[in-house]
């Protein structure tokens, strides 16, 4: 690497380093940073690559001692220099730096992932750690990892004499090209939405706006933001590694060339409790941003970057089962809350061989806690577990479903999770958090920690996004963060676009993190009463499909009793068998706003979904080479809407067509 190449120094955090000059002999880490600013200063850009090539990132020292990178692909500038730094309580880390040199070495890693959108992961990448001083015993190292679809990138401080920091804000940038164009969500302050619960992640994206148009807000916009250069290059933009050492961050809103930065929350998130900046102690590194890359959407689909560049916190208290579960909130909303309709909802479980039942808000006030633990025994005996709805907090908003006060503070929540762990409850959702400062994010750590000592998993709603959660809490199943199914109900300009988020989701939110959406609703219209409630657009077969395409561990459906004698006996064959959990994910076509076609494996057995949002019938040709001569399952659009049942042979070719109704979808299951 320019700048260390020549100097023969090979060096590992605090344990000893050896070069020509200074031999071998054991050093603090600082005091190996300072001696390599002296002995050699490196030039004035290093360079990282891929493994394949394809990636290029350069990093250098602008005027003013402004330190700044930008990146390649094949050749193409997908970022063009973007600013990079931190501004601290001790220093401004954005300007006024001088070179202190580089190093580059390669990762190469296995894990598993138990609960993911794969199972079986590989990660190689390179990476490069580009030092930068400021006056004496202050260094920033810029660390960034390059595989062959994703770059990452992170900081790390050191200073003599300092056990802590407060991170006011960061410099760092994402300057796209002119010309691009942008699939994102916009941020939205403090103190709207239902009872001031929000920001939550739940607001309609943009479809393909040029980059530089405005969030309504004006506060940016979250993560993940898509993009598309003028060239064809697709970029996905987020981060990873966000724990209660750190704020959630976001997109500021764009230059007009183009330029976002990094977004620290707002002061009256959570309203207003705790700070907007970061407090973290030394040493401290910082979570990453990352920047996936590709031709096509398949890296951004198949990308693991989330959990590639985290770890585990702790281990499992238990094994952690995932599956489906039924809901009956959804569809028959507060006035299911009482025994005899959750025990409805038990039995049709029990009748699709479902794991679980998540038995919602008001529980405690309509059941009662002496009726429910004995409800959770029944289930049990029914082959069925529990799992329960809590509200996050008293402090940050006005929402007043109960149970409430018992996830927010320590004493009441332990009690509560013991409590839960007797009866035999397996997991919680929690719901109506306050924001993204470092407060609440310590809030989300502690309760799955919390939650882990008495065996629960945990699905967050009302919520922020996870941001590499199912590897570093082995206990986090899923967060809503996304206009989910519930709209369905509240809203029929949402219905009316159910089809189109159908093409967004997939490519955008769910390529990070799972999503609780809670798909499947096979009603015509969004009600307990047949007669009432929004209008479903969609087909059968299009609710269907998104049983496979919206990834997560455990899958709240939106199954009534009554459709088990609507629909065919294959359809319910179909929801009785579909996987929650995936070995591999494959992007097969699609276009945001218009279509998608996902494959994703478990076992042996590839399950194909499809969907689009036009109002015409569209037919789409695949191909499918490693499975070519092999024998589908074939759920399709009949022209009532209703799902139509065919078997086929996929060609020597592994080619076919798809012919999907208005707002339609299809789904193909074949044996690899």
């Amino acid at each position: 690497m320019r700048g260390l190449r020549d100097c023969q120094v090979r060096s590992v955090w605090g344990l000893s380093i050896g070069s020509p000059m200074l031999g071998c002999m054991k050093m603090t880490p600082l005091a190996i940073l300072l001696a390599l600013t002296v002995l050699c200063p490196a030039a004035k850009a290093a360079t990282v690559s891929s493994p394949d090539g394809a990636i290029t990132v350069n990093v250098e020292l602008l005027d003013e001692g402004r330190p700044a990178y930008d990146v390649l692909y094949k050749g193409q500038v997908v970022l063009e220099s973007s600013p990079l730094g931190l501004d601290t309580s001790w220093g401004n880390f954005s300007e006024g730096l001088t070179d202190a040199g580089a190093e580059t070495s390669s990762v190469d890693e296995q894990y598993t992932l138990p609960h993911g959108k794969v199972r079986d992961v590989h990660y190689r990448a390179n990476e490069l750690t580009a030092r930068f001083a400021k006056g004496e015993g202050k260094v920033l190292e810029v660390v960034f990892r390059v595989s062959d679809r994703d770059v990452a990138f992170s900081y790390r401080l050191f200073a003599d004499g300092q056990q802590r920091v407060t991170i006011n804000r960061e410099a760092s940038g994402f300057d796209l090209p002119d010309g691009s164009r942008a699939w994102m969500t916009p941020q939205v302050p403090w103190g709207e939405g239902f009872m001031k619960s929000k920001p939550s992640y739940e607001e309609d994206y943009t479809l393909g706006v040029p980059v530089g148009t405005a969030s309504p807000s004006g506060l940016g916009f979250t993560f993940p933001a898509l993009f598309q250069t003028a060239s064809g290059v697709w970029v996905l933009v987020s981060e990873t590694g966000v724990s209660g050492r750190y704020a959630g961050s976001r997109l500021s809103d764009a230059t007009d060339d183009g330029l976002f930065h990094i977004a620290f929350p707002e002061p009256g998130e959570n309203a207003g409790i705790g700070e907007a900046t970061v407090v973290a102690p030394l040493p401290v590194m910082t979570p990453w941003r990352t920047i996936t890359i590709g031709d096509s959407l398949a890296p951004v689909v198949e990308s693991t970057v989330a959990t590639d560049l985290v770890r585990p916190l702790y281990e499992p208290s238990i094994e952690y089962r995932p599956g489906k579960a039924t809901w009956s909130w959804l569809l028959w909303q507060d006035p299911s809350m009482n025994l005899e309709d959750q025990r409805t909802f038990i039995e049709l479980a029990a009748t699709l061989g479902y794991e679980y039942i998540l038995v919602d808000a008001m529980w405690d006030v309509n059941i009662g806690r002496e009726t429910l633990a004995e409800m959770v025994r029944w289930a049990g005996s029914k082959g069925v577990e529990v799992l329960l709805w809590y509200n996050s907090n008293g402090m940050w908003n006005d929402a007043p479903q109960t149970p409430r006060n018992l996830m927010d503070a320590a004493p009441a929540r332990q009690n509560e999770m013991a409590w839960l762990q007797s009866i035999g409850v397996k997991g919680i959702k929690v719901d109506f958090f306050g924001g993204d400062k470092q407060v609440t994010m310590q809030l989300y750590e502690d309760i799955l920690t919390d939650a882990n000592r008495f065996g629960l998993f945990v699905v967050f709603h009302g919520c922020t996004l996870p941001r590499g959660w199912e590897r570093m809490y082995p206990n986090f199943f899923s967060s809503e963060a996304i206009t989910a199914s519930e709209n369905l109900i509240f809203s029929q300009g949402f219905a009316d676009r159910e089809s189109l988020n159908s093409t967004l989701f997939p490519f955008v939110r769910n390529t990070v993190a799972p999503m609780d959406y809670g798909p499947v609703l096979l009603n015509k219209r969004f009600w307990k009463d047949p007669d009432n409630g929004n209008i479903r657009r969609t087909t059968d077969t299009f609710q269907l499909a998104t049983a496979v395409l919206y990834q997560s561990p455990v899958q709240h459906f939106g199954i009534t009793p009554n459709n088990l004698d609507e629909q065919p006996p294959y359809v319910i064959d179909f929801l009785k068998k579909v996987p929650t959990v995936w070995d591999e994910i494959r992007y097969l076509d699609g276009k945001p706003g218009e279509f998608v076609v996902l494959a994703r494996r478990s076992g042996s057995l590839w399950y194909v979904a499809a969907t689009h949002s036009g109002k015409d019938k569209r037919e789409i040709e695949l191909r499918l080479p490693w499975l070519a001569g092999r024998e589908a399952t074939a759920y399709l659009d009949r022209p009532d809407r209703s799902v139509g049942l065919e078997t086929f042979s996929v060609d020597s070719s592994g080619s076919l067509k798809l012919v999907m109704e208005s707002e339609g979808g299809a789904v193909l299951v074949i044996e690899q």
